[in-house]
């Protein structure tokens, strides 16, 4: 390859400008040991890159995957659950008894007020009929 060619391809490089085959034309001439003097610096480089293509590792790499506690959740929302049956229950029977102890309530007024209008009416009727007895007795 020519050498003007290879200087622009690795300009190109360095600026983080070339395709995957120009990359591996640069590989191939910088490891082929026919490298020009100037350009020495970055035939070591070249050789990692390849180096370091080669290696692998013996040791398998364990990947863990997050997998949901299925069995911690469905206790937790057993809990939930029986927590708002437990205190959603007291608090439908608070509401019930407030609601009862309303009726039980307007139910004696209304009976109160009736009783009330009652000894009204029966004790105008007394003092008609003592003043009516007074009358016939002439008593004072």
């Amino acid at each position: 390859m020519e050498l003007s060619k290879i200087e622009k391809l690795l300009e190109k490089y360095l600026d983080a400008n070339t395709s995957i085959q120009e990359e591996e034309a640069l590989s191939n001439y910088f490891t082929s040991g026919k490298v020009a003097p100037h350009l020495q610096e970055y035939e070591s480089m070249f050789g990692y890159f390849k180096m370091s293509k080669a290696e692998t590792s013996v040791k398998p790499i364990q990947l863990k995957t997050k997998k949901p506690n299925w069995k911690r959740l469905s206790i937790a929302a057993s809990i939930a659950l029986i927590c708002s049956l437990y205190f959603g229950n007291g608090y439908l029977e608070q509401q019930k008894a407030k609601e009862q102890y309303a009726q039980v309530k307007s139910a004696l007024e209304l009976l109160s007020s009736k009783l009330n209008k009652g000894n009204e009416a029966m004790s105008s009727s007394l003092y008609a009929y003592d003043d009516t007895v007074n009358k016939v007795f002439n008593t004072k």
